[in-house]
């Protein structure tokens, strides 16, 4: 006979201090393993950025060709644009090596002091083209909870974290 009751599996837990003492061990533990853990990550940022600069530096000669070759190739292929779509009936050419194209971009909307083109378009009675937002403000049910207890849709829970802050110890340098 099959159960119907969910199986819960919780995670194993490790070693569990007897004493005051033995917790202030494990905190000191866990500090050392958090500096230990941060010294890592340290150096290995270190050695990305090292890794980063050296192959950068290979690239960059390659990309200053590119972007010469490729500026000149555009010169050119303005120069010829009716040679090369057949005057214009197609967007495209092949050159062998690869193809070239010209693309027409999708318009898009650019806009400078937001609120004065706003209080234009109201006083042209464009407000079609004004979007109106309405959202709940969380923040003002925060500020009161008894204003909206019991209204169907909104909770207000809080949790309760538990945070380990081990006390980080520096080394001073000596000159």
């Amino acid at each position: 006979m099959a159960s119907n009751a969910k199986r819960i599996k919780n995670k194993a837990v490790g070693p569990v201090p007897q004493s005051r003492d033995e917790a202030r061990e494990y905190m000191r533990r866990i500090g050392s393993h958090q500096n230990e853990r941060k010294r890592i990550e340290a150096t290995m940022n270190e050695q990305i950025q090292k890794i980063r600069d050296k192959y950068q530096a290979l690239a960059a000669p390659h990309a200053e060709q590119i972007n010469e070759l490729s500026q000149g190739l555009h010169v050119w292929c303005e120069a010829n644009r009716g040679d090369l779509t057949n005057n214009g009936k197609r967007k495209s050419a092949d050159l062998g090596a690869g193809e070239i194209a010209w693309r027409i971009t999708p318009p898009k909307v650019s806009l400078r002091n937001i609120m004065g083109v706003i209080e234009n378009l109201k006083s042209l009675g464009l407000d079609r083209f004004i979007r109106s937002k309405e959202e709940i403000n969380k923040d003002a049910i925060l500020a009161e909870p008894d204003a909206v207890d019991g209204i169907a849709g909104i909770s207000i829970t809080q949790g309760e974290d538990f945070v380990i802050k081990p006390h980080e110890s520096e080394l001073e340098e000596v000159a």
